[in-house]
C-alpha cells in the first residue's frame, strides 16, 4: 500500500471547523489497478468518532500503469460533500471514539461525486469489482 499526501487539512461548514487527510491507495480490479483515497474526517477532536469513506476514482480508460498516472484526489467541495452527506446518515462527530464507515454496501445507491465512488474493496478485497463499476459510470456518462 502507497501512503501519499497525508496532512492535515481544515474544513468549515456552517461555523464548525472538521479536519480532514486523504490517503492514496491502489486496489485491484478484474482488469485494471484502480487509484483509491482514504479519506478520513474529524469533527471533534483526534479522539472523536472518525469518518471514514475509500473513494475510488473513476478515471477511465485508465492509461497503462494506471495506479502511477491517475491524479485523482477529492478536492475541498468532495469532502464537504461526503461529510453533508455522512451528517444526514448518522455519523456524529462529537461522539468519542470509533469509525463512521460510508460503504459502498450501505451508502453507494444514495451518493455520488462526479471524479469518485465508494468502494469497500480497500476495506474487503472480496466486494464488488471496481474495474466493473468504474466502466458502468463511464459507459453511462458516454452514451449518445
Amino acid at each position: 500500500m502507497t501512503h501519499v499526501r497525508t496532512r492535515l487539512r481544515q474544513l468549515r461548514i456552517d461555523g464548525r471547523t472538521f479536519v480532514w487527510r486523504a490517503e492514496i491507495h491502489h486496489v485491484q480490479g478484474s482488469a485494471d489497478c484502480h487509484r483509491c483515497v482514504r479519506l478520513r474526517v474529524w469533527g471533534a477532536g483526534k479522539t472523536s468518532q472518525a469518518l471514514q469513506a475509500d473513494l475510488l476514482s473513476v478515471a477511465w480508460p485508465a492509461p497503462w500503469g494506471a495506479c502511477a498516472t491517475d491524479g485523482a484526489y477529492p478536492a475541498s467541495a468532495d469532502v464537504r460533500a461526503v461529510i453533508s452527506y455522512a451528517l444526514k446518515h448518522e455519523w456524529q462527530p462529537e461522539r468519542q471514539g470509533g469509525t463512521f464507515v460510508l460503504s459502498e454496501y450501505e451508502h453507494a445507491a444514495g451518493f455520488s461525486l462526479p471524479a469518485f465512488l465508494l468502494t469497500d474493496r480497500l476495506r474487503t478485497p472480496e466486494s464488488a469489482d471496481p474495474t466493473l463499476r468504474v466502466i458502468q459510470v463511464y459507459e453511462r456518462r458516454h452514451r449518445g
